[in-house]
């Protein structure tokens, strides 16, 4: 069994591509340590002080170290984030100003880690903290969402993972886990809030056929604009990885420039 991704990304409309402060990772299964590939996406809160610095911190860090799926260990994982956001070297050069909101204001993001083991009994195990979302799509049917948001519960204050050091026990105590099988021909979306929660919405045949048809970040820029026009989906930058998984490698790599 193999699995590959596409990341499609749009930031806040008005806004240019550097400023989406939503983050995106992958790492390859490790034969050396049996670890599976390792997918990761993020939200960084938009009133936070270097969201996107921290959204990609977190995600690098999980897909690239040895983070077990428990609380302990997620815990010590953060740990190290946070003290790489901390010291990153883009803020040798930082104002008074930004030093200060670097540590009375910091930031927030929501998170979605997941793992795949492709053996003879092929799984997905996921964590979560806030409404980051993953929706598993078997023959473009919804097989199971984690976590489990209803529409209504969207934007009201979602858990996430914080800067502060004093703060992250309690987060993380909140976090949840879930796993599920998987099957040659599924899709796992894993989606940041605002398309998630259109999503949850618009769930149905007719959507998972659309998605898994998307072959260009044109297309996806296209829809997501769309829909923000349409008042469907808040205008917040939006993150959709697609995660294919099936019995054999693809016989052909499209890229797009």
């Amino acid at each position: 069994m193999h699995a590959w991704q596409v990341v499609f990304s749009a930031p806040k409309h008005g806004n240019d591509p550097w400023e989406w402060e939503d983050g995106a990772a992958a790492a390859p299964e490790d034969p050396a340590t049996g670890r599976g590939p390792r997918f990761a996406v993020a939200d960084g809160a938009t009133e936070g002080f270097g969201s996107a610095r921290w959204a990609m911190r977190l995600v690098e860090g999980f897909v690239a170290a040895d983070v077990e799926l428990t609380e302990r260990s997620l815990l010590g994982w953060a740990r190290r984030a946070q003290d790489a956001w901390r010291h990153d070297p883009v803020l040798s050069g930082a104002s008074g100003l930004e030093l200060f909101k670097l540590d009375s204001v910091g930031s927030l993001a929501t998170f979605l880690g997941c793992e795949l083991e492709l053996g003879p009994r092929p799984r997905w195990r996921a964590v979560a903290l806030g409404d980051t979302v993953l929706f598993h799509v078997r023959g473009h049917r919804l097989v199971a969402q984690f976590p489990s948001i209803a529409a209504d519960d969207f934007g009201t204050n979602p858990a996430g993972v914080p800067t502060a050091p004093t703060a992250l026990p309690g987060a993380l105590g909140r976090v949840d886990f879930a796993e599920g099988d998987l099957a040659a021909g599924d899709l796992l979306y894993l989606a940041t809030d605002a398309f998630a929660h259109w999503a949850v919405r618009e769930d149905g045949p007719a959507l998972w056929s659309a998605l898994a048809g998307l072959d260009h970040p044109e297309r996806f820029r296209e829809l997501v604009e769309d829909r923000r026009a349409a008042r469907e989906m808040t205008n917040d930058d939006v993150t959709l990885m697609r995660i294919s998984v099936a019995a054999r490698r693809p016989d052909q790599l499209v890229v797009c420039v």
